[in-house]
């Protein structure tokens, strides 16, 4: 503690130094008699001793103070003294800026973590049907009805794809831009492989597809998009069990891609809150199979894609996704 003193003080001594020399100087220039200079030199250096250990006691004492607040630092500033000058007024204010800062992290941190372990929960608990329904097929075994069992796992293993696919997609989504690689693409390219990837759901599904091919060219991420593509079809397969996809180029919107279903609809009163994190809607908790990330993850990846999306709904009549892939957005 008096290393730091001192050299808290190394400019004050200085200045005494020289001030004494100065004087010293003087007298010795004027040829003043010693017993002139001792007496009120003598009263200085008494002055100085005290001056020096009250100022040192002070210092001790603010030492200490600002040391207790070390272990509640993270919790509150109102352990730290009082300030006693300008400057210590800015330090102090600069110290409340990065508290201040230093706890939002610490919210906006808690807040991920919490709806990274909620969705973590949700996803295990998802992937737990699948799971014991193919545990269930293999212990009967597969003598009998063969084909069927065979539809049935490749059905469940088909789920549990999708579910890992989300999973790593929410993982990588704050680390996206630096994984973005923006090309040019044939639109209907990237779709038919969205497509593809559900045709076993369609045929077993009954559901008609009807797509309208167009010579269109966008600007994106092909492995983004197409992860959008996929949760849009999924949506549309997994709520209409009756009926048609509609795949198609809106001719009144430039740039805008139509996937239109003839599914079950969604709610008037949860179209505002679809993109939502963790959100379900009615529809969702109806067959619990909805984990209310797909949508949230897809608005998040447009959005950083440039790209918009616009949902309309009916219930009962189905369900109208428009992405908006070119510079005007909705």
């Amino acid at each position: 503690m008096m290393h730091g003193y001192f050299r808290q003080k190394k400019r004050r001594i200085f200045l005494d130094v020289v001030f004494v020399g100065i004087f010293s100087l003087c007298f010795f220039l004027t040829e003043v008699e010693l017993v002139y200079i001792w007496y009120p030199a003598l009263l200085c250096f008494v002055f100085f001793t005290l001056f020096a250990i009250w100022d040192y006691r002070k210092f001790a004492k603010k030492h200490r103070r600002l040391q207790e607040p070390i272990t509640q630092i993270d919790e509150t500033l109102e352990y730290l003294p009082d300030a006693k000058n300008q400057i210590e007024e800015d330090y102090q204010r600069l110290l409340q800026k990065l508290y201040l800062s230093h706890q939002e992290y610490v919210r906006e941190s808690r807040e991920k973590q919490f709806s990274s372990q909620e969705y973590v929960t949700v996803w295990a608990h998802q992937m737990k049907t699948p799971v014991t329904a193919m545990k269930l097929l293999l212990e009967e075994g597969l003598k009998e009805n063969t084909d069927k069992r065979r539809r049935e796992l490749s059905c469940r293993l088909f789920e549990i794809e999708q579910y890992v696919d989300v999973l790593l997609q929410y993982v990588r989504i704050e680390t996206m831009h630096a994984d973005l690689l923006l090309q040019q693409y044939p639109l209907f390219g990237i779709v038919k492989q969205a497509v593809k990837y559900f045709a076993r759901m369609f045929v077993s599904k009954r559901i008609a597809l009807q797509m309208t091919e167009s010579d269109v060219i966008v600007v994106t991420d092909k492995k983004w998009l197409l992860f959008v593509l996929k949760q849009i079809l999924s949506n549309a397969l997994k709520y209409t069990d009756q009926g048609s996809i509609f795949i198609y180029m809106d001719k009144d919107k430039e740039m805008t891609l139509v996937i239109e279903d003839t599914g079950r609809g969604i709610a008037a009163e949860d179209i505002p809150r679809i993109y939502e994190r963790g959100f379900t809607g009615f529809n969702g908790r109806a067959q619990e199979k909805s984990t209310g990330i797909g949508l949230y993850l897809s608005k998040k990846i447009l959005d950083s894609l440039s790209h918009g999306i616009r949902i309309t709904s009916k219930e009962g009549e189905g369900t109208r996704v428009e992405l908006s892939l070119g510079r005007e957005f909705f």
